[in-house]
């Protein structure tokens, strides 16, 4: 019972190294051990080395010992079937003796093998033909994409010319205007002391005609003096009204210039939102019946789907949110219910008509309406109490706007950050009726905030697909999701009862810190913050691995024997205790955390703008009037109680109305209950056929039509751009029409006034020149002064006007200046490449050269283009390089493997030539030396007799030898004309000559000698002996 295993050994003596097999010749002995162990496995060893079944064999074969044709065991019966061998038979004795007989085995086995290669050749040159045609089709995709992509370079380099060309030109406006305003500026300071020079000149020359003209007023009395005085009043009054009056006007004008220019670019921007408006049109319409078709589609699956599970609860239809046998008691519970409901509203009508006959409520309802009258007045006195700063309103609507953007802007990040995570979305229909959805805590990603953003791809590792498991209270809540909640995907669910854990122990925690230092090696639960109430499930998917911030680190947790926790680095490579390590190339890890932190962040940001945009609304509306509010309240109390009694009545209607529709309800569901329960099978095997061919349709119509609305998609955003700017600008023209409007009144009123002040001044002319024409002494020398500070009068007025003027100018100029500004500002808040690029624009030999480039021919070629590649980008395959990549690799390794084999083909057809060569020459020479020892034996054995060994008549002795025997000169032409000793003489001849040419290392000889005589055995045993 304790034997396991049984061994045999050989022993060969090697001693003639000229003899010993090839690659044995330093050894003295060669030993061959067989071991069987329990169980049948065998072991061969070659002095005391493990060795290969087929070494063993074939080291036997170097020394003529082939087990399979075994010339050293020489038996009786083998003496008589030597001589009734055919040729090729006995050329293949001589192959033995030559060691031929062992190639021959390897070259069936290289046949063998150039069979199997050249069927692997035909096989890829099936492959290749197949390939071939892939590649001919992905290089014409190629083509195309490369021909798209190049479009794409063409078009990038065609926006960014019209762009830096749209940036030069309002920044030159900008500039220009600069320095405009300020030569404007300096000509107002220039007029303004040319105007204090007159004026000085103006105030003498009053003086001096006071001087002249108080001599000769002194006769006449204070009278002309007076009415002077008023004239000149009057005068100064008239001038200044004028100037006022003109420079409204100038005002005025340039407004309207302005607000022309506004509509030419209202008209503008109109026309460019009617283009991209016709263009989404055009793209909907396109999608229209797709849309139609899905939406149909998807309708009728969600119909049949409910239809289903409706048949399926019992229910007649998908629809009904209970089965038969329930909708039946609730309908006659319903009877009931509105029986007596209209039993009460018939009570109540009577009693409303009772009320209605007392004054006295409707006198206090008449008091509470005064009452209510007298606070609106009390809010109105308030709100005109309310300080107002003129422009605070146009401020706020300003902030307004500029917080709309914001918000706008934060919205369309979160939806494109949200498309890209669509699949951490979980969407569910409330599995039963009022279903409370706190009891579904949202998706492990979301629920949890990464404190340190360098360790999101080792916790994206590290939780793995557990990152989109679904968190809820109790495995209850689970299974009606999983049942009725009409999930859209595949999910795991963790039940936070339920759930067990797995967190490192303290004592695992501590030894690791102390392993490879505290900061070195940390809890992956302790990196993300979360609920107190998740805590299970966050243990559950954080709490089993430890983030280390080196791979040294990580070895040395993960393999430890205190700690042997797995462990991941900060790039994502895992180190598990088991020794199974994975790493490389992360591209782009930890990117589904980065997306939710950032879609996080932006969430905050929008709440805090929307609150502030709130805010601003409601400061707005503190400004509005409440007329509104009361009126309301008003025609509400008048009308409180008529409506009261119309309602009771109306309700009464409905409810009698009701009651008849619950009791024909009743019945019909009586009926349906006997009919469900007898097509309820065939109903659900039709919809399971419906509700799997809608799938199949609406997949390929989900396919088209998100094509199409990628496109509208882009083209909606470029409408709702113009429209914004459009919306801008027609603010800005409504706010120059108020000013226009307010302009032309102020224009009118002034018109007036100094047709009043004219008409008052022309009355005390009159009355003056009237006086003067009794003065006779009217000197010359007053007159010239008068004439003379007239003119410079004149001249100050016209002074004044263009002073007035300029000073629109510059206004005028200002706003232009501000508005270029803005749109340089937009351009490179938009384009973040024009702050790197700008030095380059308009210098010649650059991309940006635009005198060897006409913008507007730019601005053509861009439209055209942009049509171009949006047509040719919905035939283009984006992922064509890499499978041409792909295809061309694949094509290349069938070509490399093809080379190989055929290369092979070609070595092993050359070796087999070769030692073909070799084995003619040396089964050549054994046929010699055999066919001559073969002779002498035989004639030693039997004198007076010859033998040899020769090729059949018309072969050579490749194809076989025959023996031949001759007495005295008479060779026999059959060997049945010998006797039986003879036969046996002469098969022992051949093989001991045969022997004698390459001797094995042993002979077995089983009563060779039966046929002989005992002079004939005693010749043979010397023979053998010697």
């Amino acid at each position: 019972a304790g034997i396991t295993k049984a061994t045999v050994s050989i022993v060969f003596d090697n001693s003639n190294r000229n003899r010993s097999p090839l690659g044995y010749e330093d050894h003295p002995e060669i030993t061959v051990t067989r071991q069987i162990v329990v169980g049948g496995r065998n072991k061969y060893l070659i002095n005391g080395r493990l060795s290969q079944p087929s070494q063993v064999q074939n080291l036997f074969h170097s020394v003529q010992l082939n087990v399979n044709n075994p010339h050293f065991l020489i038996m009786q019966g083998r003496i008589t079937k030597v001589l009734n061998m055919k040729p090729p038979e006995i050329l293949s004795m001589l192959e033995e003796a030559a060691g031929t007989r062992m190639y021959e085995t390897k070259k069936e086995a290289a046949l063998k093998t150039l069979e199997k290669k050249q069927s692997k050749v035909d096989e890829i040159n099936k492959l290749l033909d197949q390939e071939i045609l892939a590649l001919e089709k992905l290089r014409k995709e190629r083509m195309q994409y490369m021909q798209w992509a190049s479009g794409n370079a063409e078009l990038d380099g065609l926006k960014r010319f019209c762009i830096a060309y749209e940036y030069i030109q309002e920044k030159k406006i900008r500039d220009s205007a600069v320095s405009e305003v300020e030569k404007v500026k300096a000509k107002i300071a220039e007029n303004d002391d040319n105007t204090e020079i007159v004026l000085g000149k103006i105030q003498e020359m009053e003086i001096q005609v006071s001087k002249l003209t108080a001599e000769k007023e002194a006769s006449v009395g204070g009278e002309v003096k007076i009415l002077s005085d008023k004239v000149d009043m009057l005068s100064q009054e008239l001038v200044r009204e004028t100037s006022i009056l003109s420079s409204k006007e100038d005002n005025l004008k340039s407004e309207e210039d302005n607000a022309q220019k506004v509509v030419c670019n209202l008209e503008e921007l109109k026309q460019s939102v009617e283009e991209r408006a016709s263009a989404v049109r055009k793209s909907e319409e396109g999608a229209a019946d797709l849309k139609k078709s899905f939406e149909e589609l998807s309708k009728s699956l969600e119909d049949y789907e409910k239809d289903y599970q409706g048949v399926l609860a019992g229910k007649s239809s998908g629809n009904e949110e209970k089965c038969l046998e329930d909708q039946l008691g609730d309908a006659k519970v319903t009877v009931g219910t509105v029986e007596t409901e209209l039993k009460q509203l018939k009570t109540k009508i009577s009693k409303t008509q009772q009320l209605m006959n007392k004054r006295e409520e409707a006198v206090s309802v008449e008091n509470e309406l005064n009452a209510r009258s007298k606070d609106v007045e009390t809010v109105k006195k308030v709100l005109e109490s309310l300080p107002y700063k003129e422009g605070q309103m146009e401020a706020l609507q300003k902030d307004r706007a500029s917080q709309l953007e914001l918000v706008q802007k934060l919205k369309d990040e979160i939806r494109d950050l949200s498309a890209q995570l669509a699949n951490v979305q979980f969407t569910y229909r409330d599995p039963v009726k009022n279903f409370d959805r706190s009891k579904v805590k949202g998706v492990v990603a979301q629920l949890i905030t990464v404190k340190d953003s360098s360790t999101m791809p080792a916790l994206e590792v590290t939780a793995g697909g557990k990152l989109f498991n679904v968190v809820v209270d109790t495995e209850n809540t689970g299974k009606q999701l999983l049942q009725n909640g009409d999930l859209r995907r595949r999910v795991t669910i963790i039940p936070l009862n339920k759930i067990q854990s797995h967190s490192a122990p303290p004592r695992v925690q501590q030894a690791a810190a102390k392993l490879v230092g505290k900061g070195n090696a940390e809890l992956a639960l302790s990196l993300v913050g979360y609920d107190e109430e998740l805590k299970r499930a966050m243990e559950y998917v954080f709490g089993s691995t430890f983030v280390c911030k080196t791979t040294d680190a990580a070895k040395e947790v993960a393999f430890n024997r205190e700690v042997r926790t797995p462990s991941v680095t900060l790039e994502g490579d895992i180190f598990q205790p088991s020794g199974l390590l994975t790493g490389g190339s992360r591209k782009g890890g930890g990117e589904l955390l980065r997306q939710l932190h950032v879609l996080a962040e932006s969430e905050s940001k929008l709440v805090i703008h929307q609150k502030r945009l709130t805010e601003m609304e409601a400061k707005i509306k503190e400004l509005l009037p409440l007329q509104k509010k009361f009126m309301d309240l008003k025609a509400d109390l008048e009308l409180k109680l008529y409506q009261e009694l119309e309602g009771a009545k109306s309700a009464a209607k409905e409810k009698q109305v009701l009651y008849e529709k619950c009791v024909s309800t009743v019945s019909l569901l009586e009926k349906s209950i006997k009919e469900h329960d007898n097509n309820r099978e065939g109903r659900l095997k039709d919809f399971e056929k419906k509700i799997k061919a809608i799938k199949s349709k609406m997949l390929s119509a989900s396919k088209d039509l998100k094509g199409h609305e990628n496109e509208k998609e882009r083209l909606i955003m470029e409408r709702e751009a113009l429209i914004q700017e459009n919306a801008s600008l027609e603010s800005q023209l409504a706010s120059l029409r108020t000013q226009i409007a307010n302009l032309t009144s102020e224009v009118k009123e002034q018109h007036a006034k100094v047709f009043l002040i004219k008409g008052n001044h022309d009355q005390a002319q009159s009355e003056l020149n009237a006086i003067r024409l009794k003065m006779k002494e009217c000197d010359s020398q007053i007159s010239c002064i008068i004439k003379e500070q007239q003119k410079l009068q004149h001249r100050v007025t016209e002074t004044k006007l263009e002073k007035k003027r300029m000073e629109n100018e510059v206004k005028r100029m200002e706003l232009e200046q501000k508005e270029c500004s803005m749109k340089v500002e937009k351009l490179l808040e938009k384009h973040a490449w024009i702050a790197s690029q700008k030095q380059l624009f308009g210098r010649s030999g650059t991309d940006y050269d635009f005198g060897s480039r006409d913008p507007s021919k730019a601005r053509e070629e861009l439209e055209k283009l942009q049509v171009e590649q949006s047509g040719l980008e919905k035939r283009v395959n984006k992922k064509v390089m890499a499978m041409f990549e792909k295809a061309e690799d694949e094509y290349n390794d069938l070509m490399s493997k093809k080379n190989i084999i055929e290369n092979d083909k070609s070595k092993i057809k050359k070796v087999i030539e070769e030692l073909d060569e070799k084995k003619k020459e040396t089964l050549k020479v054994t046929w010699v030396k055999v066919n001559t020892d073969f002779g002498s034996i035989f004639s030693t054995l039997l004198p007076g007799t010859m033998a040899k060994l020769e090729p059949p008549e018309g072969f050579s002795f490749l194809d076989g030898l025959e023996v031949r025997v001759a007495f005295g000169s008479v060779w026999k032409q059959s060997l049945s004309e010998l006797s039986g000793g003879q036969r046996s003489l002469l098969a022992l001849s051949l093989i001991l000559a045969l022997l004698l040419f390459k001797p094995a290392p042993l002979y077995i000889l089983d009563e060779v000698d039966a046929a002989l005589d005992l002079s004939h055995t005693q010749n043979i045993g010397k023979m053998i002996k010697t």
